[in-house]
């Protein structure tokens, strides 16, 4: 990673400098693209500030902390960068996951134990189902972001409904035999 360190109302040091740039190094495990760093130390009266501006992978990050120790503002900002790119990181593996992660989040459960009595009334809705596999079934779930999707299976020809979990995976609801 290229680093630039500035230092405002600070004697340039080294020893702070090398510091900076040996913790900035361990984000190069999550950066796969060369990126650049814009480090600033500054001193105001008794608070010791560092910012820390790192461009490149498609992403711009940025970072401040404010304590009493140049060392400790470091490493804060630094957690804080690391959150970031992480967060940022997985946005971009989610997003990337395609159809093909999402099958296999699709689990079977035993819907045997329903209720005989409905409680309340009944919301009757008319819905058009056509032919087409579980794949394309969560991607139209996805595209419109709804909680349940009726559809025919293409390859048995017999009427699922694909639902959305509350842990964010999806179920299937299918006729037996």
């Amino acid at each position: 990673m290229q680093t630039s360190v500035t230092f405002k109302n600070l004697d340039p040091s080294e020893h702070l400098k090398s510091y900076v740039v040996d913790k900035l190094d361990r984000f190069d495990k999550y950066l796969y693209n060369p990126a650049e760093a814009n480090v600033v130390l500054s001193v105001e009266k008794f608070r010791h500030t560092a910012e820390i501006n790192i461009a490149g992978d498609r992403l711009n990050i940025n970072g401040k902390e404010e304590t009493g120790d140049m060392y400790s503002a470091i490493d804060m900002v630094l957690d804080k960068l690391e959150k970031q790119i992480k967060k940022n990181k997985q946005k971009i593996r989610n997003r990337r996951g395609g159809s093909k992660s999402m099958t296999r989040n699709i689990v079977a459960e035993d819907t045997t134990h329903l209720e005989d009595e409905p409680s309340g009334e009944v919301m009757v809705r008319n819905i058009e189902y056509k032919p087409m596999d579980i794949e394309e079934a969560i991607m139209q779930m996805d595209l419109l972001t709804y909680n349940f999707l009726v559809f025919t299976n293409a390859r048995n020809d017999k009427v699922n409904v694909l639902y959305r979990r509350k842990n964010g995976d999806y179920g299937l609801i299918q006729p037996s035999s």
